[in-house]
């Protein structure tokens, strides 16, 4: 159990028969009344966003998450295939239960996939990937006083901005929480 006034980011509760992860909280101690919490809770099921106060003496059950790490292996139609690496088990997940996580893995890269009670809910990235740029427009020469960048597609098929002096065959290294270039590798 877990008391409202002792949240933190990316704790993970049981609340209204579902499953939460809270994202933002605020504790608030108004010059008049009592003081509360502030959240804003992600439904871990459905992805949906709710924003709630609790007293700080509530309590609530934490949820326990199971993080595995697995080996991406490949997609066929809408299934995605992983492997778990230790004991060689593989699961096919369909694209609700991915999203978009895999926009910058590689086919044999490793992921964490996360479940609760054995249901998967999604698939989390390596935070930082090494990716080769396959298509973009050469930079002009000179054309970089304004700091401009440009779209880069990148060998899973993502697009990146990236600045001008990158071209096709280079590789970046892409932060997979925001989609950005962070230097070349």
């Amino acid at each position: 159990m877990i008391l409202a006034g002792d949240f933190r980011n990316g704790i993970t509760i049981e609340m209204d028969g579902g499953i939460y992860q809270i994202i933002e909280f605020q504790h608030v101690k108004p010059g008049k009344g009592a003081a509360f919490v502030r959240t804003k809770l992600k439904n871990i099921i459905n992805g949906g966003v709710v924003e709630k106060s609790f007293r700080p003496t509530e309590k609530f059950p934490t949820a326990r998450i199971d993080r595995v790490e697995m080996q991406y292996l490949y997609n066929d139609g809408d299934l995605y295939y992983f492997m778990n690496t230790e004991t060689y088990d593989q699961i096919g997940l369909n694209q609700d239960a991915i999203g978009d996580a895999l926009k910058f893995v590689k086919e044999n890269e490793m992921v964490k996939v996360c479940s609760h009670n054995g249901n998967v809910f999604a698939v989390e990235p390596p935070l930082f990937v090494e990716l080769e740029v396959t298509e973009t427009e050469p930079g002009l020469k000179g054309d970089t006083a304004t700091g401009a960048s440009k779209p880069a597609t990148v060998e899973t098929g993502a697009v990146v901005y990236v600045p001008l002096f990158v071209n096709t065959g280079d590789k970046l290294k892409i932060d997979t929480r925001t989609g950005e270039y962070l230097s070349r590798v």
